[in-house]
């Protein structure tokens, strides 16, 4: 994974790109602002979709979204097992 230098994003960080609506796809975290969910950018990633293309085809997202997808869902699973 491609993740853009320069962006230092602690652990709790991550929460400020992250919101849960329940009036929003259906309650699933999202990325602030957009209809895009962290299950959207993991699983364009397990495609094989790098973070440039993810870019590209979605200009309202930054690398800092990524990274803060990809943090909460680490957080996720680990709170999990």
């Amino acid at each position: 994974m491609e993740v853009e230098e320069g962006i230092s994003m602690e652990r709790q960080d991550h929460l400020q790109y992250i919101e849960i609506n329940p009036e929003k796809r259906f309650g699933k975290p999202c990325i602030k602002g957009t209809r895009i969910t962290v299950t959207d950018i993991l699983e364009m990633m397990a495609e094989g979709m790098s973070q440039n293309e993810i870019l590209e085809n979605h200009p309202n997202l930054g690398a800092e979204h990524i990274k803060a997808a990809l943090l909460y869902a680490a957080s996720t699973v680990k709170g999990a097992a």
